[in-house]
């Protein structure tokens, strides 16, 4: 019997691998608790969790409008992830920092995936887990180079 997946675009096979560690891993973080948050907000606090941002740096990371960012930030604020406090230089300029709650979130999103990847390493093999890591990141650095991209939503 052909198994159509090895006939499927390498593309394809590594954007389907994806969403489906990335479906299960907002499932089991949505049962710890945190449903108003997805996978944009979880970015954002990647950004955000060594030493904050502007939200117009938060716009540049993340790929996103200005706008967007601001409502982000606000979607957040509301629900007291993030908070704005004067930003070291002055001026008008507002740093965006995590809250304790978002540290928290932080804890439990890195413990959902650590289970996660653990039981892809079950399925696969200790071996084949590494191997799998050193040619995703082998292909990564032959296409990106020495300056590698940052995770962005582009779904």
């Amino acid at each position: 019997m052909n198994d159509p997946l090895e006939r499927t675009e390498l593309t394809f096979l590594l954007g389907m691998a994806f969403q489906l560690v990335l479906t299960e891993f907002v499932r089991e973080v949505e049962a710890a608790g945190y449903e108003e948050l997805r996978p944009i907000h979880g970015l954002a606090f990647q950004v955000l969790r060594h030493g904050g941002a502007t939200s117009s740096e938060l716009a540049e990371r993340l790929g996103v409008t200005k706008q967007a960012a601001g409502q982000i930030v606000a979607y957040l604020e509301e629900r007291g992830y993030v908070r704005r406090v004067e930003h070291a230089e002055g001026g008008r300029r507002r740093l965006v920092v995590l809250t304790d709650r978002a540290e928290k979130h932080l804890a439990v999103a890195g413990r959902v995936m650590r289970e996660l990847e653990a039981r892809v390493g079950e399925r696969l093999g200790p071996d084949e887990l590494t191997l799998l890591r050193t040619e995703l990141a082998g292909l990564i650095r032959g296409l990106a180079g020495a300056d590698l991209p940052p995770l962005r939503p582009i779904w």
